[in-house]
């Protein structure tokens, strides 16, 4: 059965989770305590199922966690890990903690680790592995990026499954993003096509937070604390100048999470532009005339745009990167563009400082918070493997690990909901509520 459906209209979802077998090892941990079989019961709204509209659904979700039997006998059993897409925190802390489970709690007796991602399962590239030991993984939690470096761009299932086969590998666990996740499903019916027994688990990682029924994934409160030490540098620089404008660029091709995110953290910022919202430049509503209002009352402004925003006012290349993602108009260059065109029109003196931090961002260590986050997300990747689970993803769900199949996080992209209360609370905290295509219609009128 598909993963959704429409029953008389409404959405139907199937949350269960493939397995390769009955579990009848009992397991070596010790732990007293076992994850449930009867599964977690979670009500979502749009928020997590954009189809779903005003209503919400009661589903029920696997507990991710220790299972009091396996599938696999944990010490004859050979893992792999694999990093895949564009770096993120906390990368090496979800490959240390895949290691120090499996080789502490588990005793299986070798590791390894794919290099430069799915590239490294194919014979033509020559990529060594790695064998991943825990003296070896002890401390790249330091260390921002990841230790068995990552690349982009689809691979052939037939031959990872070959490597696999070759390699004797019982458990793929694969880290990265929405792309990644789908190359899993392949490689996962790919395995069914053979009949063979490899478990794939997937641990989901965006730094854009865009990833589906993933409400936040794993770095993004890095990412978020590194961009908010942008716009206070930002906001610096534009009370340092008459009429000074600080302008930030943060990532976020699809989803405007950390644009938003940072914004709410700090006060500071004006105008915050995302890619789910159509702005205009000029003309009543526009971004230009409200700048102008600003500068002229206050003096000074912080603009922060993720990089996918506005791409309805730049010319498409028609080009794609190795990803298959359509390669973006730098919106950067067209608002510093615009903005000088503008003021000099109207004789406003104005001085502008430009700062992207993209990958700044993305290439630091996690912070403490997201540490403990990849920790959970390793050891119940290894526990839901040596259970015998497959086809889906670690995730953590309105505080609760769960298991969620892969076709539940392949289906589409995660956005902001900008009908939301988070939305608002978005607007609130910048004042640029009469933007045009800040509020949907269905919510912009107000009470007399």
């Amino acid at each position: 059965m598909p993963s959704t459906h429409f029953d008389n209209g409404v959405l139907q979802l199937d949350t269960t989770i493939p397995v390769l077998g009955p579990a009848k090892i009992p397991t070596p941990l010790c732990y007293g305590s076992y994850a449930e079989e009867q599964g977690i019961p979670l009500f979502l709204d749009r928020e997590h199922i954009a189809e779903l509209g005003a209503e919400s659904v009661p589903l029920l979700f696997e507990s991710a966690g220790p299972r009091s039997h396996l599938y696999f006998d944990s010490s004859k059993t050979k893992c792999a890990i694999v990093t895949c897409g564009g770096l993120c925190p906390g990368i090496n802390d979800v490959i240390r903690a895949i290691v120090m489970e499996a080789y502490h709690a588990y005793n299986v007796p070798a590791v390894i680790g794919i290099r430069y991602g799915l590239e490294g399962f194919i014979p033509k590239y020559r990529h060594e592995f790695m064998e991943l030991t825990p003296d070896k993984v002890s401390d790249i939690h330091q260390f921002g990026g990841t230790i068995l470096a990552s690349s982009r761009g689809p691979q052939s299932p037939e031959e990872v499954v070959d490597a696999l086969e070759r390699m004797n590998v019982s458990a793929l666990f694969m880290i990265g993003g929405d792309g990644t996740m789908r190359a899993a499903s392949g490689i996962v019916a790919e395995i069914a096509r053979r009949n063979l027994r490899i478990s794939v688990i997937g641990i989901p990682k965006t730094i854009d937070n865009d990833i589906n029924f993933i409400s936040q994934s794993f770095g993004f409160e890095t990412a978020v604390y590194k961009a908010t030490e942008a716009i206070q540098c930002a906001h610096v620089e534009a009370l340092g100048a008459m009429n000074g404008v600080g302008l930030v660029k943060l990532m976020g091709r699809e989803s405007g999470f950390i644009a938003a995110h940072a914004t709410l953290s700090l006060k500071e910022v004006n105008f915050v532009l995302i890619p789910e919202v159509g702005f205009t430049l000029h003309g009543e509503g526009g971004l230009l005339p409200a700048l102008e209002k600003r500068l002229r009352s206050r003096a000074h402004a912080v603009i922060v745009v993720a990089e996918g925003a506005g791409q309805h006012l730049l010319e498409g290349t028609g080009e794609t990167d190795a990803s298959g993602n359509p390669i973006l108009g730098d919106i950067a260059t067209l608002l510093r563009t615009e903005i000088k065109r503008y003021c000099d029109e109207r004789s406003l003196p104005y001085s502008l400082k430009y700062i992207d931090p993209s990958y700044i961002i993305r290439s630091v260590p996690a912070n403490a918070n997201d540490r403990v986050y990849c920790g959970f997300l390793g050891q119940h990747a290894v526990h839901a493997a040596m259970a015998g689970r497959t086809g889906m993803v670690v995730s953590k769900l309105m505080d609760r690990y769960v298991h969620l199949p892969l076709d539940l996080v392949t289906r589409t992209r995660r956005k902001l909901n900008v009908a939301s209360d988070y939305w608002r609370a978005v607007l609130e905290s910048t004042g640029q509520v009469d933007l045009a295509g800040m509020v949907p219609d269905t919510t912009r009128a107000c009470p007399i």
